[in-house]
């Protein structure tokens, strides 16, 4: 008995389907069996299915089977959520903004990765909604393959990182794998739209925890030339100008500024 991986990621967008856009089934969770089964039984009705169809030789497996590669799947799902989801940018100009403030442990690295993770559902939920409403949707009610589902939904998530991808980006990883060109955006494939998508992130995060490093760097220096001047050399620059950053970032409004300069940067 096989198991066809390419089905892996599709089984994976089952669960956060399920999850985001049908919120009974995270209600039913807690419920009893029989009122979790009536609940949501169209993603889990879906579910069952994709584990059935994953089978080489078209017979369902296993119920160990299933719970062994549910199990699996859900180690993979850090990998995804962090390498093709607007996650990555959002985490490392919140670390930057951290640093920047001068504050080692706060916000805690906990609270960073809720925002993080939260913000970047918001920013996702655009996707999520055509996934489940172009894939799971129908998957469920029978009106197309497993197959299809898989291509449709991955086309959706092709569609959002090219938006988010530079050309330049592009263009090295097409001269790594030795591809001249490609007829359109929608025909390069996932090998060479996910690290340039990866990449393309790293830079756009630098780029924004630059200009918001800079006016804190600059309260820095003035703080420092000022104790320079009063020949308070001994006393510690970053003391006396952290209050000021944090009063500077408070009377901005800095979370709401960042967060909603972080959800526009996706808006392309």
């Amino acid at each position: 008995m096989r198991i066809n991986f390419k089905y892996i990621w599709v089984i994976l967008a089952f669960i956060a389907s399920a999850f985001v856009a049908d919120p009974s089934f995270a209600q039913a969770a807690t419920a009893p069996p029989t009122e979790a089964a009536a609940a949501a039984p169209g993603a889990s009705e879906a579910l069952e299915r994709a584990l059935d169809d994953v089978s080489g030789d078209g017979q369902p497996l296993s119920i160990t089977l299933q719970i062994l590669i549910l199990m699996g799947l859900l180690t993979i799902l850090p990998s995804i959520v962090l390498m093709m989801t607007s996650f990555t940018r959002i985490i490392i100009v919140l670390s930057i903004l951290r640093h920047a403030l001068g504050l080692q442990q706060t916000p805690p690295n906990q609270v960073l990765i809720g925002l993080s993770l939260f913000l970047s559902l918001f920013v996702m939920a655009p996707s999520i909604e055509k996934i489940n409403e172009q894939a799971i949707a129908p998957y469920s009610s029978d009106e197309i393959t497993l197959t299809q589902a898989v291509e449709i939904s991955g086309n959706v998530m092709h569609s959002f990182m090219a938006k988010q991808t530079r050309q330049s980006d592009l263009r090295l990883f097409m001269d790594l794998a030795d591809q001249e060109s490609f007829a359109s955006t929608e025909d390069i494939p996932f090998s060479i739209m996910l690290p340039a998508f990866v990449t393309s992130e790293l830079k756009t995060a630098f780029q924004i925890g630059f200009m918001i490093f800079l006016p804190f760097l600059i309260i820095d220096l003035v703080v420092a030339a000022v104790l320079m001047a009063l020949g308070m050399m001994m006393l510690s620059p970053v003391i006396i100008s952290m209050p000021f950053k944090l009063l500077l970032f408070v009377l901005v409004d800095g979370w709401a500024l960042t967060m909603g300069s972080l959800a526009a940067s996706f808006a392309s």
